[in-house]
C-alpha cells in the first residue's frame, strides 16, 4: 500500500510507487552533504581573498596538487573496498579531517597557513565527496530512472546549499570556525547514513547486471585505473573534455568575481555577506528548476538540452561582461551560470555515466570530477592571470571565455548523441 507521500511524489514528479523511499533517501543525502559544505564555503571564499586576489592562482595550483595526491589514494580504496562501502570509507576519512581542522581553529585562530590549508582542503573535499555521492546514484539507478529522478534528488543539494549559508551566518558567532567544522562533520555522517538507505533500496530490487558485478564485491584494478579508463575511451574522454571546458569557464568567472567583489566591498565581513547572498539566490533558482523543469526537459527533450543550454547562455553572459564589466552584471551572470549548472548541467552530466561499466562509475568518474576539474582550474587560473597582465583589459578574457563556452556547448551536444547510441533499448 503506497503512503500519502509516495502517491504525491508519483503524481507530481513521475516517481513510481516503489521508488519513493530511494528518492527521499537520495534527496536527504544531498541535502545533508551540501548543507555541511555550503556552511563552510563563505568562510573559504573570505580566506581566499584574505590572501590576495593576485595569489588565487597559487591556491588553485595547490588544490590541483592536493587532488593529484588524493587520486591514487581514492583509487586504492575504490579497488579494494566493497563497492557499496566506498562512500563510507571516503566520508569517514573526511570526517576525521574536519575534526582535525576544528582542533586547529580552536588552538590557532587566524593562522594564515591553516587558512590556506583549509581553502585547499575544502576545494578538494567538495569535488570528491560530491562525486562519490553521484557515483552511488549512477550505480543504483538505471538510465531511464535517472532522467526522471536525478533532478529531483539533486534538489536536495540545492536546498542544502540554501540552508548551509544561513547556518553559517547564524552559527559562526556562537560556534566559531571550530564549531562549524564539528557540525559539518556530523552532517557528513548523516549523509553517509542516507546513502546506506539508497543501497538498501536497490538490494531489495537487484538489476540484471548485479549478478555479474555485485555491489558486495570490490571493484579491483589499479589505483590509477580511473585515468587509464578515461584515456582509453573516446566517450569518457569526451566527458573529461566537457568537465575541462566547464571548469575553465567557471574559473574565468570566479577570478572576475573575486576582483570585482574586492574592489566593491573592501570589508571582509561584507564580502562574506555578498558570497552568502549569491549562494542563496543560486540555490533558490536551482531548486525551483530541479523540482519543476529539469526532469520534464530530460524526459521529453533528452539529455542534450541539459548539456547545451547553459553553455550557450554563459557565452552570451561573457560578451555582456565584456561590454559592461561591473559587479551588478557579474552577479547576474554568476547566479545564472551556477544555478544552471546545479539544475541542468550537473544532472545531465551524471546521466552520461549511467551507461558505463561499474568500475568507471567510481574510478573514471572520480578522475574526471577531481583531477580533470582541478587541473583545468589550475591551468585556466594561470591563463586568466596572464591575459589580464598582458592585455590590461578584462574584456579580452571575457571574449575568450565566450569562445570557450561555445566549444563547451558543442562538446555537450556530441556527448548527448553518444549517450543515446550507447543506451540500451527501453
Amino acid at each position: 500500500m503506497a503512503t500519502g507521500s509516495a502517491r504525491w511524489l508519483q503524481r507530481a514528479f513521475s516517481v513510481e510507487d516503489d521508488e519513493a523511499g530511494a528518492v527521499v533517501a537520495g534527496f536527504a543525502m544531498f541535502f545533508l552533504l551540501f548543507a555541511g559544505y555550503f556552511m563552510l564555503r563563505p568562510v573559504r571564499e573570505t580566506m581566499g581573498i584574505a590572501g590576495g586576489v593576485h595569489n588565487l592562482q597559487w591556491l588553485f595550483t595547490g588544490t590541483f596538487v592536493a587532488t593529484l595526491a588524493a587520486m591514487p589514494l581514492f583509487g586504492w580504496v575504490a579497488g579494494r573496498v566493497r563497492r557499496r562501502r566506498i562512500l563510507y570509507w571516503v566520508y569517514g576519512f573526511f570526517i576525521t579531517n574536519l575534526l582535525a581542522f576544528a582542533a586547529c581553529f580552536a588552538l590557532k585562530p587566524g593562522d594564515p597557513w591553516i587558512a590556506r590549508a583549509f581553502y585547499i582542503w575544502l576545494s578538494v573535499f567538495n569535488m570528491i565527496a560530491i562525486s562519490v555521492a553521484w557515483s552511488v546514484l549512477v550505480d543504483v539507478f538505471t538510465t531511464a530512472q535517472s532522467k526522471r529522478l536525478f533532478a529531483l534528488m539533486a534538489a536536495g543539494a540545492s536546498l542544502g546549499g540554501l540552508v548551509g549559508p544561513l547556518l553559517g551566518v547564524f552559527l559562526v558567532g556562537p560556534l566559531g570556525y571550530a564549531g562549524l567544522s564539528l557540525l559539518s562533520a556530523a552532517l557528513l555522517a548523516a549523509a553517509a547514513l542516507a546513502a546506506w538507505r539508497v543501497h538498501r533500496w536497490r538490494d531489495a530490487r537487484p538489476l540484471p547486471g548485479d549478478a555479474d558485478m555485485p555491489r558486495q564485491r570490490a571493484l579491483g584494478g589499479s589505483p590509477l585505473a580511473g585515468a587509464t579508463d578515461v584515456l582509453g575511451s573516446p566517450y569518457l574522454l569526451g566527458i573529461a573534455s566537457f568537465v575541462l571546458l566547464l571548469a575553465s569557464v567557471t574559473t574565468f568567472l570566479y577570478f572576475e568575481q573575486a576582483a570585482l567583489v574586492e574592489a566593491r566591498f573592501p570589508d571582509p565581513k561584507d564580502q562574506t555577506r555578498v558570497f552568502g547572498i549569491i549562494d542563496t539566490l543560486v540555490q533558490t533558482l536551482a531548486i525551483l528548476s530541479q523540482l519543476f523543469i529539469t526532469g520534464r526537459v530530460a524526459k521529453s527533450l533528452g539529455v542534450g538540452v541539459l548539456l547545451v543550454a547553459v553553455p550557450l547562455v554563459v557565452a552570451a553572459g561573457f560578451l555582456w561582461l565584456a561590454f559592461a564589466p561591473v559587479f551588478a552584471v557579474l552577479a547576474v551572470v554568476m547566479v545564472v551560470r551556477r544555478a544552471g549548472e546545479y539544475a541542468f548541467v550537473r544532472p545531465g552530466r551524471e546521466m552520461l555515466y549511467t551507461v558505463v561499466a561499474p568500475e568507471a562509475k567510481y574510478k573514471a568518474k572520480n578522475f574526471n570530477d577531481t583531477v580533470v576539474y582541478r587541473g583545468a582550474d589550475a591551468v585556466s587560473g594561470w591563463v586568466k592571470a596572464g591575459i589580464d597582465m598582458v592585455a590590461q583589459q578584462p574584456a579580452v578574457a571575457m571574449v575568450i571565455g565566450s569562445g570557450i563556452a561555445l566549444v563547451w556547448a558543442a562538446n555537450g551536444a556530441w556527448l548527448a548523441r553518444a549517450q543515446r547510441r550507447t543506451s540500451p533499448s527501453p
